[in-house]
């Protein structure tokens, strides 16, 4: 792809070297300020301490349920753990209605309570006593393993009466209005670290869990020396503390604005909780097709892609009028696609936006502007992983990763790791690693740890 007038449309998405520098200084700052007592108030990295202190051995065995919560879908799951590092996991996708994820919290609840009973019956677990884990997926403040408070909703939920309310209480009243259900609520946590504890699970080196999805956020194994926030009785018998570092609001406080672009303040005024998580704004599923939609828009009114199609009008009239039209997927299908055929890029341009005749250059085209914008993303996620992989200090860290966009994505993984390279220490090595089955099987482990204990 040859074009200067385009790449040099799109060059305030390409950050440098010398930029990441400046945003890794930047982040590893707010990780110290959201670790300490007296200046996480100000801090965006909220850095809450998950009550989660013990990784998995490997060796637990046992059945568990999880919750898992964190978009427009979510899972029940029976977990059975097997020892020898080995689990076997049934699950169900429930559907959260757009209504519900609007409406009022005791509803969001009941409607979980439900589908846990419905999964209960379903797969006759009502004679057990099965405890669980509550993967919920948004950011909390925790005041112990079985308690915490959401902050605020995030990923297009607005549930009235939940902010400030303890979201164990909420489930817990949701089963108790049931009454068939006898279900013990062992822990709370977010997928970042359920991600971390399901990867530590198969491998004992993993120290940090990453959510690249339909929202990002990461979790990191910290020393109690280091954790200001907690209380000095979680530091006893103890070395280390899960910290849920609640990056995806990095940024707030004006610390990206050097590499924000238009683009990404449209996104962000257009959004349900404008002026927050703006790094997951970035970053995230949610959020990088609407980036692509916009920028497409205003290339195609600069003549500097599909000039000579004669459903132009169509097209741009179709971008400009339906947000969000352009999805997040388009993106991994369009970058895996086999030059000169483009036969996906073409199904696409054709299917959704009525574009019958697309040319190879403007296929061509068109990948770059979605290169441009995921590679953006994936430099931002190498910063943060960076930071935390550089703090941990250890010879070797692993990190577990979990989410859509680097599930599908073709490159994602090259992206993030082209870019650690040249932030991480070279004392030492690192390695990522797929978690296998989301966050459903670090829900049970949690559940499984604090029954042992």
């Amino acid at each position: 792809m040859q074009d200067q007038h385009l790449k040099d449309f799109l060059k305030e998405f390409n950050i440098s070297d010398s930029q990441i520098q400046e945003l890794y200084k930047r982040f590893t700052l707010e990780i110290r300020k959201g670790l300490s007592k007296a200046t996480q108030k100000q801090a965006d990295t909220k850095c809450f301490m998950t009550y989660v202190q013990d990784l998995p051995s490997g060796d637990e065995k046992g059945d568990f349920l999880a919750l898992d919560l964190g978009g427009t879908n979510f899972r029940v799951l029976r977990v059975s753990l097997k020892g020898h590092h080995e689990a076997e996991i049934d699950f169900k996708v429930y559907a959260v209605p757009k209504e519900i994820m609007t409406g009022l919290g005791t509803q969001l609840f009941d409607h979980i309570a439900n589908c846990l009973a419905e999964f209960v019956n379903e797969y006759s677990l009502g004679d057990q006593h099965l405890p669980l884990g509550f993967t919920f997926s948004f950011p909390c403040i925790q005041l112990g393993l079985t308690k915490g408070l959401l902050v605020r909703w995030t990923k297009g939920f607005q549930c009235a009466g939940v902010e400030n309310e303890d979201v164990v209480s909420l489930l817990k009243e949701a089963i108790a209005r049931r009454g068939d259900l006898v279900i013990e609520v062992m822990a709370i946590l977010n997928d970042a670290t359920g991600t971390l504890m399901s990867c530590a699970h198969r491998n004992p080196e993993c120290r940090i869990g990453v959510i690249i999805g339909t929202g990002c956020n990461a979790c990191y194994v910290e020393r109690v020396e280091n954790a200001d926030l907690l209380e000095p009785e979680h530091k006893v018998d103890k070395t280390h503390i899960l910290v849920n570092t609640e990056w995806g609001a990095f940024g707030e406080s004006g610390q990206l604005e050097f590499v924000r672009t238009d683009y990404d303040r449209k996104v962000d005024k257009s959004s349900l909780n404008a002026d927050t998580q703006l790094f997951e704004k970035m970053i995230s599923g949610m959020y990088l097709g609407e980036l692509v939609r916009l920028v497409l828009h205003d290339a195609i009114q600069a003549n500097l892609i599909f000039v000579r199609s004669s459903d132009k009008k169509k097209f741009t009239n179709a971008l400009a009028e339906r947000v969000g039209c352009f999805e997040t997927r388009f993106i991994s299908e369009i970058e895996n696609d086999s030059f000169p055929d483009f036969q996906q890029t073409r199904i696409i341009l054709k299917e959704i936006f009525g574009l019958e005749r697309a040319s190879v250059e403007d296929c061509q085209k068109l990948r770059y502007i979605c290169e441009c914008i995921s590679k953006r993303a994936a430099k931002l996620v190498a910063v943060g992983l960076s930071g935390l992989i550089n703090k941990i200090g250890e010879p070797h860290v692993v990190v577990g990763v979990d989410g859509t966009v680097y599930r599908c994505h073709p490159h994602f993984d090259k992206y993030m790791r082209d870019a650690m390279r040249k932030l991480v220490s070279p004392k030492i090595t690192f390695d990522l690693m797929l978690s296998e089955d989301g966050s459903g099987r670090g829900a049970a482990l949690v559940a499984a740890v604090a029954s042992k204990n």
